[in-house]
């Protein structure tokens, strides 16, 4: 089908207010567009504590992260890593759906600032969302987690996920991966497409990943591309959304299918007259909010098996 109404409607005015492609952008520029599109969003419902804090990664660097504790009893944690190429994107920007998580599932939600690319390339981005995956695990003793993001946090959501497996990590009860990117082929059909060259596109595709992995011959590492792991059994169950317009629709349809083989059980949603990016534009898409509503019923009975 195509877009639905309010997407339609919602690009239209971006165009009519002259917004560029981002590839054609500058970083600064890139960064700036991004947050004020995810502004749109609202403040998002109150939370009974909202603390910024700073964690340190794997090798000794630094990098933020905000921790929303819901107004009732917590019941579990959400670390949510957010989208943006790897290269644009803050915890400010999904702080509205971060909110909205917590009130949602009862949990307390910890918003990872990773380090961006080009300024930290490949792999400091990993280290730092198994990092936060490690801190939350012990911050919050106890607690069932749950690790979920957008974009290039459903990849490093799912990069986890397989680390805390292989390494003994921290037990992980569900992986939300929401439009995913899980492989650096750039070349599938739906990346060429003409109905998904819309916010994001092929061109902006290859302008992060060229900020981020420069090196081609690097980017089938599997904590690049999750896709490429060699066994991806053992691995928590996934939820994926997957949005009908979309550059990454086979990738993430591609890794659902791999977990699936592996015996990893998994639910596939996908958002029929949707485009990628929607997720957080709660205040803007309704199609967003009930992405928002599967997202929470699906940890609300991760929740709930695991007690």
């Amino acid at each position: 089908m195509a877009l639905d109404e309010a997407t339609a409607q919602f690009l239209k005015q971006l165009g009519e207010a002259g917004s560029s492609p981002l590839h054609e952008l500058t970083l600064a520029a890139a960064r700036t567009m991004y947050a004020q599109l995810h502004s749109l969003s609202g403040q998002g419902p109150p939370m009974a504590r909202a603390e910024d804090v700073t964690i340190e990664s794997e090798d000794g660097a630094s990098f933020p992260a905000r921790v929303l504790t819901p107004t009732t009893a917590s019941r579990g944690v959400i670390v949510y890593y957010h989208g943006g190429g790897w290269t644009v994107g803050s915890i400010d920007d999904v702080d509205a759906v971060g909110r909205h998580l917590a009130e949602r599932t009862n949990c307390t939600v910890v918003l990872v600032g990773y380090r961006l690319a080009p300024e930290h390339r490949f792999p400091a981005a990993p280290r730092d969302a198994y990092a936060a995956l490690c801190w939350a695990a012990a911050a919050l003793p106890g607690q069932p987690i749950v690790v979920a993001g957008d974009s290039a946090g459903g990849n490093l959501s799912a990069v986890v996920a397989r680390r805390a497996k292989d390494d003994g990590g921290p037990v992980i009860d569900l992986q939300v991966l929401i439009y995913p990117a899980t492989d650096c082929d750039l070349d599938r059909a739906s990346y060429h497409d003409p109905a998904n060259q819309l916010l994001l596109d092929r061109h902006a595709m290859v302008w992060f990943w060229d900020h981020y992995l420069p090196d081609p011959t690097q980017r089938a590492d599997p904590d690049a591309s999750p896709l490429r792991a060699a066994d991806l059994s053992g691995l928590p169950p996934a939820v994926f959304v997957l949005p009908e317009h979309d550059v990454l629709s086979e990738e993430g349809e591609a890794y659902a299918e791999r977990l699936r083989q592996a015996g990893v059980p998994v639910r596939l949603q996908r958002a029929a007259g949707q485009m990628h990016a929607f997720f957080p534009l709660i205040g803007v898409l309704p199609g967003s909010v009930a992405a928002l509503t599967l997202v929470a019923e699906s940890i609300d009975a991760a929740l709930h098996v695991r007690t």
